[in-house]
């Protein structure tokens, strides 16, 4: 017999887990659709004193409680934080951990650094704290209670397009204010919830999937490296931050999977094939490097335009070889200079979500930089963004500069992703887009893009066309997001010499 404890997110109760809950009863097993003190029906309980402790203890009493040999418990969102602490608490009672659209939190951090909404940080965060916002500091209310978000406020927490208008508007009526405390305590870790089995559910409307974590863990990121464990195991749902609520059939069946062990796993690093050579065939040409800076120059006498490649992320901290040592970074540089043009890689510091602007900063750096250099011509520069860089490009397109010739971006985010509320409106391409004026904007759109990532895409190309922008779209229909090191070169050549001859002829024109 397997029983089920399952434990949601901020401002929630049991009663979001009611469909699957009955789907999983329905196959035999004993379900625990748990409501936190202070939550759901028990928000009576809630006091000054309710904090994270309060929530994991919660969970040990129940678990104490609970006969069935196989206990597999599931964190979804801040549910994973008492799900931790409790089966840190209670290890030979826990088959296995579902993380369900959550974060890996470590010892020590509390729920509210994994919080990207920066309106909701305001309302946690003291200013004594060290919030830079507006200082607006504690909770509203009694001050130590976080309001239930209204209606149009729970996007702020992640995706809702696919819950069904009935169902959200039960999610906003039972909501609770989540105790302050909660979110702001530590998560207290002894160690002993390491190395049970774990099992990954990410939701793909919500911007997360199984080839992202791989692509993450191939970063080099030491605290990633347990993912490819044999007993961790991922799904993808095609849902938002609430499958609950949005998919239950889908969620359910995913759960008993998970319990019975099934799932994807990754491999190891080592074990992976060598990355793919550029698409395209470049010389290996030499390279400047000054700072985050690598410039590719060409064979010329006179000063010739730029290409400065943006790389995306966010890139962990402390990962080797940094993004303009990667191959198809160096190759896009090589190719820039083969073609008469001076090609420049940088290394910004987009390590986290809230590192937007710092990143921002880096890239001005590194424009000034290049602008000064007496081998470029600073009157013709092209700034080119991929990935998780796309955001970057709003700030030059809401105000584009008379030597900036051209934007491209490849397989870029277009738009902040649900629940990337720290982004903040000055990162919205597909908003800055209506000031771009005639800027050129070369665009490599992939036919098998991520559905979340594809539609950040469509509302910037909607925009463009509503305001007469002068987007240039290339289509590469059989290649995937990070093209250049997973697709064969047939399948993406093409466009990227495409793009390649676009953004050097606005830069010649």
């Amino acid at each position: 017999m397997t029983a089920f404890v399952l434990v949601s997110g901020a401002y929630t109760g049991g009663w979001v887990w009611r469909e699957v809950a009955a789907r999983l009863q329905e196959s035999g097993a004993e379900v625990y659709p748990v409501t936190l003190t202070g939550m759901g029906d028990r928000r009576h309980l809630a006091g000054p004193g309710t904090d994270l402790e309060t929530h994991v203890q919660d969970l040990v009493q129940l678990i104490d409680h609970v006969e069935a040999p196989d206990v597999v418990i599931v964190g979804h969102c801040y549910g994973i934080h008492p799900v931790l602490g409790a089966a840190d608490r209670r290890p030979e009672r826990i088959s296995r951990i579902v993380y369900l659209n959550a974060g890996m939190p470590q010892d020590g951090d509390p729920a509210l650094k994994s919080v990207t909404d920066q309106t909701v940080r305001g309302l946690l965060l003291k200013p004594e704290e060290g919030h830079p916002g507006d200082g607006q500091g504690q909770a509203e209310g009694d001050g130590w209670l976080l309001p239930s978000p209204a209606l149009d406020e729970w996007q702020r927490w992640g995706g809702v397009a696919d819950i069904p208008a009935d169902a959200l508007e039960r999610l906003t009526s039972l909501a609770a204010p989540q105790p302050r405390a909660t979110l702001t305590q530590p998560l207290r870790l002894s160690g002993a919830v390491t190395g049970l089995p774990t099992t990954g559910v990410l939701c793909t409307a919500n911007g997360a999937s199984i080839a992202l974590v791989e692509s993450l863990v191939g970063f080099g990121d030491p605290r990633l490296q347990a993912l490819v464990d044999p007993q961790v195991t991922f799904f993808e749902l095609d849902a938002g931050h609430w499958p609950m609520l949005s998919c239950p059939d889908e969620l359910a069946a995913v759960l008993l999977r998970a319990a019975a062990g099934e799932g994807h796993r990754l491999t190891a690093k080592e074990d992976k094939p060598p990355a793919r050579p550029f698409p395209v065939d470049v010389p290996e040409l030499p390279r400047e490097r000054v700072g985050r800076v690598d410039l590719y120059l060409p064979d010329a006498d006179e000063p010739r335009p730029a290409v400065v490649f943006v790389h995306g992320g966010p890139v962990p901290a402390g990962v080797e070889p940094t993004p303009r040592d990667w191959p198809s970074f160096v190759g896009y540089g090589r190719y820039t200079a083969s073609l008469g043009a001076v090609g420049v890689t940088l290394d910004h510091r987009l390590h986290d979500l809230a590192d937007y602007a710092t990143a921002a900063q880096d890239i001005a750096a590194a424009v000034e930089l290049v602008r000064a250099d007496p081998r470029v011509d600073g009157d013709r520069v092209a700034l080119w963004f991929f990935s998780g860089g796309g955001p970057l490009s709003a700030d030059w397109l809401a105000a584009p500069p008379a030597w900036l010739r051209c934007v491209a971006a490849t397989y870029p985010v277009l738009a902040p992703l649900p629940g990337w509320g720290v982004v903040g409106p000055r990162f919205r391409p597909a908003v800055a887009v209506r000031s771009a004026g005639r800027l050129p904007i070369v665009l490599t759109r992939v036919g098998l893009e991520q559905p979340a990532l594809a539609a950040t895409v469509e509302e910037f190309v909607t925009a463009a066309e509503d305001c007469g922008a002068a987007v240039e779209v290339i289509d590469a229909p059989k290649a995937h997001h990070g093209f250049e090191t997973i697709d064969p070169p047939e399948h993406v050549r093409d466009a990227v010499e495409h793009a390649m001859r676009s953004v050097l002829g606005h830069l010649r024109g």
